[in-house]
């Protein structure tokens, strides 16, 4: 703003609805607050600094005027911007020309340079005389406001230059950002501030500013008005305030008291307050009065009940603030439910303005409340509230929570499950991660509560009660015993035996997997030592066991096959019997507590003195063969803190190092200290101890990779898969209610990414979880399962999800448990499909279960650990894959053996198998494929191609569990169509242009590809065709070039195509692509120069490109790679570049030729055969003509726009960011809008099953029978239509088609079969409605008429700011030019599917206004009889029930446009045709006239006035009867308009469409569908031999018949057979049942009738005369010789006997 020569440069902040908060800019350290409020009048109504103005603007502001205010009476003028001396553009576009040089002058204006924008080139002008300086080139591309040149001012003087305003404004009010806060803080009482404090708040989710520093303050503010003992009474007693006078005296006088008595230091006395309002309700006896009482004292009672909530004393406030909460809780929650689970904002605009048509300003305030970035603070804020109040116990002296003791924190947990299911981005994720981790904390049992158990469990244990091993075995399953207990729990013990008796529930617990022998507690020394053996271990199957299924698994696992797998080798049978070895041998485990290191350190003999007690070590038992055996624990209960760790290892090393001797003396495998690492309990929990672990095997020296993991569970976690190919560092541990779960950041190893250098670097996380349990079922995996996800979800680590890894190990303590594999394969599969989307999100790409189990309950049967190792690569079709322990080839190790064959490898979507490896091997880097599926994602969010033939299999696999029948083992065979040059080698699209190629159907693995266009030949054993049809798929790989089209790519798509077109099958294409390739000669590149104008200046522009005499002999001359013309520069010759060639394939227009082949080709193969396109991802330029060409589209919703030029560049050429996605150009809100899609799908999977479900109303080739499905149990073919529309009642039209369920729950059938109508085109033109049905299992195409008024939305550009949303209402009954286009759509579609066609036809016209004649819909009109011109099925118009057909709607409906196909019919009794509604018939041939001549030829009292008028003679008597007859007249008028009405509707009625002949037939709607299911298969019958009788025809040049012709010559056939009359020819079923009985014979007359046109063929031939004749005659001889040459002796013999017999020769 300038105002007297000097500038304000202002930053306003809007706070508040009204607020601002306004600062100067570049300093904005200080403000002034103002309120802004329009009125009526067009003014505002300014509050700053505690003084109101009222303001007007008088001017607009503008570049000639600037602004006029007028502020209290006063005229404030703001002068206009103005600097000739900066030349800008105001508009984006590219500096074409500059039209003077630099440091030319220029006069007041003149034209300086040329632009252009959006292809039109624009004079630049200067507004004063003066001298250019160039700031920029020509060819730059310009935003608005670029600076172009700079100009010096002739006269400068004539201008005069505002000074920019810097310091403070002079205003009342003005001073620091923080001072509003801090006076609210401090002005008024508690109850001031807190109604501020949340105003402010509620104003910030509002989405009006609110910075973090400003959300600090205002939780602040709400800290101190919350934990103030006087908020309650000031609060009750504002609303107190307002009821003096108004309520009993007494009353009042008492609660003023309590008030004023509680506004110091004293407690509110809530209950009290209320229960003195209640008692006095209560005494009052009048019913009006007390209502009253209670109406008045309701807000009194509502400021009160909170503070009877609030259970912690120093936060009385906190029920009162955690309603607020929940309500801004339940507000954020119901406005980000429309942009969450990554929903763009522009659908979310959309969705928005659907839902809320009439409410403009409700969709403004939620996208305005959408400021994710600074509420998401405010309901972090909230959320901490809320987990602190959680787990803080209100008696607690340290008020950590401003709501906390709060009665309904449980209300909250609706809101944070709410908030914890959102997804999106990343804000989101931060939210309903926290919103996770406090449900969790809630839901886990306190630690007080499991020390509280185990105490008692453990004193029972000391007292030996009966019920004490009972007690044990149920705290060890609920899994209460934990390490994190175990030190606190002992260090709080006194008693020498009960902290012995707690080491016994431990360690019964940790070795739960072993066979204990016996427990001995020692008190003095505090040790507990115990015997135990090895269970047995599993079996391992033969490496020539042919497991092939489940079944055969059960019987190699029996008893008696088991020996003879186990005995064929001897290796086997070794590894066998060593196994039972260690089954036998007893070991020993001592566990020695200490209170301190020093226990052990400091004295020498301590540490020889435990080993003492191990029986091998004075002899008295025997040691080991196998190896050390025994095993030594040390419990340190003094804490350590984190950083002493490592010291600490290395101390015990030392130690542990001195007594070497020792250990092996005492036969110790493993020696392991356990030490506490801090006691207190941190956020409700211990931290779980620190664990050493030192074995013989690495000379007890510490294994730093199995650090803090207990010793029996580190075996569990087969931590040494992961160490050979990654880094490990422990991320957290966790011990959940049931089980324990280790996480560790894996980085992959330089060593192993060497090997595979195609490998994603990033780290990944492993969880590894291990549960003990009695017995593997469902819900311990599945709580297990999600136990996992909570700890990966609970964590805060910088790895992005994605690679992630999840071992889950079931170990059961009883191995005798019995369990079916197929039930664990399948509980296995079940759960994770239903977590699939939370695996998803965790990044988990594996989940690996393990459980052990038996096969039969009986001691023969051996336990066997299954493997299930499943993945989810599409993210939609789960591959599970079940392995069990084997021997290998040698019988000296484990390897993995796999159970049958996986679905993933037979529907070729790659399979990362470990059939065969090792069990120990190393988890890889990557997956098969994990590179391309995540570029594949990265690129347009869709799948790589290799993985679709599985969706396919997905979607007939889906197709199938719908029914009851049963599933083909395999539904669908997949074999790749491959290019190869028939001379071998590669090839280029010249070998095509040449035919040199050919296209070979090949096995080979995924991946295999070099070109970016995949096709495939595909048998799908479908519902419909159960046998198999086959399909050719082609897809784009968009990991090939970003899926763009090359020459070979569009080589493989038109020799695909063809390929389908030569078969006649389906032809289905996935669209992810970039369009046409473009590509640059980088050989040039690297070597071109550049002669500049200036070299010492090259911003001045340059002349020309060039390159050196050598190189062009090497580039030009050799290669022939440019184009070059000699000139001379700077005295030397050099080669001026005309034309780059290059040497790579696919440059640039090319491309476009191939382009042109495959859109020729497409175009060709819609007319051929069935075609659909399924947009999967974007798809661009050729990509999208594609999609268009082909006719029929499904679209995917999100992430797969149809476009012609992407967002970024239509924004970069205007200059302006005006779209946000490629979804706002192309997405379904615009292709299924327009009709370009046919249907709009949420994923792939849908959309791979619509296609499944159309291809099912489909012929399996083009031109075959029809697919016929049967509707037993479905539906029933005579039946009557029960739904039947109601005469001016408007109803869905679906309804005829599908039927209806009333309100009451009773279903109304419709015409066709009971869910079998799929409509597409829904979303464009709706007063027309589109789709395919079946009829008695027979599919149809079918259109119908909206009756009911539709909305067509023409959306708003956002590149035209002046463009607004157009609603155009479209009147129901009347074809418009988008419904006319669709209509004739869909009939090109029915016919190039070979459907048969319905239309329930209810037309009065087409619209003829002047928008829609404009809009052409006459030539729309039209295409619908060119459509039906070209129909080559039945197609039957019926008008329903209470409908009409009326004029030009009838003329492009009649029979008569393709007589040989159409038929027409009409509801009997009520059902109309004709040129006029009978209304405008009666206006138009029945005038007044005619209706009073009617009147008088009618009516008795007028013929008697009419017999009297002729009878009177006298003018004034004749005067006196013509004014009666007149009033008459006038009297009948009405009654005999609707008789004229009702005479001209008699002329439409079915019985006289019958009787004038434009009709076949007037049907019975509730018969109409029995009807027409005879006659359909009575046309598909008649159709099939009018074919064959054509197919005669056609021997040679001769007149064939037309199709009406055929149907009369069968016609006499039918009337040919004894007993046939013209009647039965109209009976469907009697025609029918003469073509099955008379087939051989029909078979004989089409025979007979093709030698009759072979005859009369040859006869034409021979008797043309001249050439013709001559030629011909000529050419049957050679035919005939030909043929004799390709026959056996025999039929030589009988052709020449045949010949000769009928020439007589």
């Amino acid at each position: 703003l300038i105002l007297d020569g000097i500038k304000y440069k202002l930053k306003c902040t809007r706070t508040g609805s009204n607020d601002f908060q306004i600062a100067v800019s570049g300093d904005e350290s200080k403000s002034v607050a103002s309120s802004v409020r329009m009125l009526s009048d067009g003014g505002y109504l300014i509050s700053s600094g505690g003084m109101s103005h009222v303001a007007y603007q008088t001017s607009k502001a503008d570049a000639a005027s600037g602004m006029r205010l007028s502020v209290a009476g006063r005229t404030v003028a703001f002068s206009p911007d103005y600097d000739p001396s900066s030349l800008r553009t105001d508009v984006a576009g590219k500096l074409v020309k500059k039209l003077v040089p630099d440091g030319a002058h220029v006069k007041k204006g003149g034209a300086y340079a040329e632009i252009e924008v959006m292809k039109m080139f624009m004079p630049l002008k200067v507004e004063e005389s003066g001298v250019m300086t160039w700031a920029n080139n020509e060819g730059a591309a310009l935003a608005a406001g670029d600076l172009l040149a700079t100009l010096e001012l002739e006269n400068p003087e004539n201008v005069s230059t505002a000074t920019v305003f810097e310091g403070d404004l002079d205003v009342k009010g003005w001073g620091s950002l923080d001072a509003p806060a801090a006076a609210s803080a401090t002005g008024g009482g508690p109850h001031i501030t807190l109604k501020k404090a949340l105003g402010r708040l509620k104003n910030g989710m509002a989405g009006y500013v609110l910075s973090s520093d400003a959300i600090d303050q205002t939780m602040k503010d709400i800290a101190a008005a919350v934990t103030d003992s006087s908020l309650p009474a000031y609060e009750v007693d504002e609303q107190l305030s307002v009821l003096n006078g108004r309520i009993d005296g007494t009353l009042f006088d008492e609660l003023s008291k309590m008030t004023s008595e509680s506004k110091g230091e004293s407690k509110f006395p809530a209950d009290q307050f209320k229960h003195s309002i209640a008692t006095f309700m209560g005494s009052i006896k009048d019913e009006a009065e007390r209502a009253s009482f209670l109406t008045l004292t309701a807000p009194l009672v509502d400021a009160a009940d909170p503070y009877t909530k609030s259970l912690a004393e120093k936060v009385p406030g906190a029920e009162r603030v955690l309603l607020q909460f929940l309500d801004i809780l339940r507000g954020w929650i119901s406005v980000e439910r429309w942009f969450c689970d990554g929903i763009s904002y522009a659908d979310a605009v959309d969705n928005l303005r659907k839902a809320n048509k009439n409410n403009n300003s409700g969709i403004l305030d939620i996208c305005r409340a959408h400021a994710l970035d600074s509420t998401a603070a405010i309901i972090l804020k909230i959320i901490e509230s809320i987990a602190e109040a959680g787990k803080t116990d209100v008696a607690s002296p340290k008020i950590t929570s401003v709501v906390l003791g709060a009665e309904g924190l449980v209300d909250t947990t609706p809101c944070l499950t709410d908030i914890a299911s959102m997804r999106g981005n990343k804000t989101y994720d931060i939210l309903s991660q926290r919103c996770r981790n406090v449900l969790i904390e809630e839901s886990l049992p306190s630690i007080e509560e499991r020390k509280t158990k185990m105490l008692a469990v453990a004193k029972s244990l000391v007292t030996s009660t009966d019920d004490a091993s009972n007690e044990v075995q149920e705290l060890i399953s609920n899994n209460i015993v934990g390490s994190d207990i175990l030190l606190p729990i002992l260090r709080d013990s006194t008693d020498v035996k009960e902290q012995l008796a707690i080491l016994e529930i431990s360690a019964r617990k940790q070795n739960r997997t072993f066979e204990i022998k016996e427990m001995t507690p020692m008190v003095e020394p505090s040790i507990l030592k115990f015997t135990y053996c090895n269970k047995p271990k599993t079996s391992v199957l033969s490496s020539s066991a042919g497991i092939t299924s489940i079944t055969d698994l059960t019987r190699a696992m029996s008893s008696s096959k088991l020996s003879d797998e186990m005995t064929r080798s001897e290796s086997e049978s070794s590894l066998k019997s060593q196994d039972q070895d260690d089954t036998k041998f007893m070991r020993t485990a001592v566990t020695k507590i200490c209170n301190a290191m020093s226990d052990i350190q400091g004295d020498l003999n301590a540490f020889k003195s435990l080993l003492s007690e191990f029986p091998q070590f004075d002899g008295s038992a025997p040691r080991c063969e196998s190896g050390p055996a025994n095993v030594l624990s040390v419990l340190i209960l003094q804490d350590y803190s984190a950083a002493d760790q490592d010291s600490l290892a290395q101390s015990i090393e030392q130690l542990l190092a001195c007594n070497l001797e020792h250990l092996e003396k005492a036969d110790v495998r493993r020696v392991s200290f356990t030490v506490s690492k801090d006691g207190k309990a941190e956020d409700s929990q211990y931290q779980l101890p620190s664990v050493f672990t030192f074995r013989e095997s690495s000379s007890f020296k510490e294994d730093h990779l199995y650090r803090d993991i207990e010793p029996t569970v580190s075996y569990q976690l087969e931590i040494m898969r992961l160490a050979k190919n990654f880094s490990l560092s422990v991320l957290g541990d966790h011990l959940s209610p049931s089980g324990q779960i280790y996480l560790y950041k894996a980085t992959p190893k330089a060593s192993a990414l060497a090997q595979d250098k195609k490998a994603n670097k990033a780290p990944r996380i492993f969880a590894r979880a291990v549960s003990f349990i009695n017995e593997f079922s469902a819900g311990s995996f599945e709580q297990l399962l999600i136990e996992a996800f909570n700890a990966l979800e609970s964590i805060k680590t910088s790895v992005l999800p994605g690679d992630n890894h999840l071992f889950i190990n079931i170990v059961s303590a009883s191995q005798s448990t019995v369990i079916d594999p197929v039930a664990v394969e399948q509980v296995v599969a079940s759960i994770l499909k239903r977590y699939s989307e939370r695996t998803s999100r965790l990044g988990i790409a594996e989940v690996e279960a393990k459980a052990v189990c038996k096969l039969a309950d009986d001691d023969d049967s051996h336990p066997i650990s299954l493997r299930l190792v499943a993945s989810n690569p599409t993210g939609f079709v789960q591959v599970m894959n079940t392995y069990v322990e084997a021997a290998d080839e040698t019988g000296t190790k484990r390897v993995f053996k796999s159970i049958g064959g996986t679905k993933a490898s037979m529907a070729c979507s790659g399979d990362s198998s470990w059939e065969g490896l090792d069990i120990n091997t190393p988890y890889p880097l990557t997956r098969p494929f994990d590179a391309q599926r995540k570029a594949a994602l990265r690129s347009s969010d869709t799948l790589y191609c290799y993985d679709l033939p599985a969706l396919f299999e997905a979607a007939v696999e889906k197709q199938w569990a719908s029914i009851s029948g049963t599933q083909p083992t395999m539904v669908m065979f997949t074999t790749e169509l491959v290019v190869r040059k028939k001379s071998g080698g590669s090839w280029t699209m010249s070998d095509y242009m040449k035919g040199d190629l050919e296209l070979v159907e090949t096995q080979r693995k995924a991946g295999k590809n070099d070109v970016g266009m995949i096709a495939w030949l595909m048998t799908l054993k479908t519902v419909e065709c159960p046998t198999g049809r086959q399909i050719v798929l082609i897809a784009n790989d968009i990991t090939h070039k970003a899926g763009s089209f090359g020459t070979r790519e569009d080589v493989v798509f038109k020799l695909a195509s063809e390929f389908a077109r030569k078969r006649r099958i389906p032809r289905l294409y996935m669209a992810a692509n970039s369009g046409a390739r473009i590509g640059l000669a980088e050989g040039i590149k690297k070597t071109f120069k550049v002669a500049f104008k200036n070299p010492s200046n090259p911003e001045s522009g340059f002349d020309f490109l060039y390159v050196t005499k050598s190189d062009y002999e090497q580039l030009g001359v050799a290669k022939k790679e440019l184009i070059a013309s000699p000139t001379t520069l700077n005295g030397e010759e050099v080669f001026k570049i005309t034309d780059i060639i290059g040497s790579e394939p696919d440059l640039g227009v090319e491309n476009l030729k191939g382009s042109g082949l495959i859109a020729g080709e497409t175009s060709s193969a819609y007319e051929d055969i069935f075609t659909l396109t399924i947009v999967l991802g974007r798809t661009v330029g050729i990509g999208a003509y594609l999609v268009r060409l082909g006719q029929r589209t499904i679209q995917k919703v999100s992430s797969s726009p149809i476009i012609l030029t992407g967002y970024q560049a239509l924004n970069k050429l205007m200059g302006v960011d005006v779209y946000s996605t490629n979804d706002q150009l192309g997405g379904p809100a615009i292709m299924y809008s327009n009709g370009i899609s046919h249907l709009a799908e949420n994923d792939h999977l849908s959309s791979v099953a619509s296609a499944i479900h159309w291809l099912s109303y489909v012929p399996t080739v083009r031109g075959g029978l029809l697919p016929i499905t049967d509707i037993t149990g479905v539906d029933e073919i005579e039946r009557s239509i029960s739904f039947v529309p109601k005469a001016g009642v408007p109803y869905d039209p679906r309804f005829l088609l599908a039927g209806q369920e009333d309100d009451n729950g009773e279903w109304h059938s419709g015409f066709f079969d009971k869910g079998s109508f799929t409509e597409t085109l829904a979303g464009w033109a709706k007063s027309v409605v589109v789709g395919r049905a079946r009829l008695g299992g027979i599919p149809m195409g079918v259109i119908a008429t909206e009756n009911r008024t539709a909305e067509a939305i023409k959306p708003a550009d956002p590149a035209d700011l002046r463009a607004s949303e157009a609603v155009i209402q479209e009147a129901g009954c009347v074809w418009f030019p988008n419904s006319a286009y669709k209509t004739a759509q869909a009939i090109n579609d029915f016919r190039t599917e070979d459907l048969p066609l319905i239309i329930f036809a209810n037309w009065r016209g087409f619209s003829g206004g002047q928008r829609d004649m404009f809009d052409e819909v006459l030539k729309y009109g039209s295409l619908i009889v060119d459509a039906f011109v070209k129909f080559q099925q039945p197609v039957f118009v019926y008008i329903p029930p209470h409908a009409e057909i009326r004029g030009g709607a009838w003329v492009v409906l009649d029979a008569s446009i393709n007589e040989s196909v159409m038929e027409m019919y009409a509801s009997a009794d009520n059902a109309r045709g004709g040129v006029l509604e009978a209304n405008g018939a009666a206006s138009v041939k029945y005038r007044i006239k005619d209706m009073v001549a009617t009147m008088h030829r009618l009516d008795e009292k007028l013929k008697s006035l009419d017999v009297e008028l002729q009878e009177r003679v006298c003018e004034v008597e004749r005067q006196e009867v013509m004014e009666a007859i007149k009033e008459r007249e006038q009297a009948l008028l009405p009654v005999y308009e609707q008789i004229s009405v009702q005479f001209c509707e008699l002329h439409d009625t079915p019985g006289r469409m019958k009787a004038v002949g434009v009709i076949e037939s007037a049907v019975e709607w509730k018969d109409a569908r029995s009807y027409f299911y005879w006659r359909l298969r009575r046309k598909l019958a008649e159709f099939d031999l009018r074919k064959q009788i054509l197919e005669t025809y056609q021997v040679g040049r001769g007149d064939a018949i037309s199709p009406v012709e055929a149907s009369k010559l069968i016609r006499s056939w039918f009337l040919e057979t004894p007993g046939a009359s013209e009647t039965l020819w109209g009976d469907d079923k009697a025609v029918l049942s003469w073509m099955a009985q008379q087939h051989s014979e029909l078979e004989l007359k089409i025979a007979q009738l093709n030698k009759e046109n072979v005859i009369q063929e040859v006869f034409d031939v021979i008797t043309a005369g001249g050439n013709t004749a001559k030629i011909g005659t000529a050419g049957i001889v050679e035919g005939i010789s030909q043929a004799l040459l390709t026959m056996s002796a025999e039929e030589q013999a009988t052709l020449k006997e045949m010949i000769k017999s009928t020439l007589k020769l």
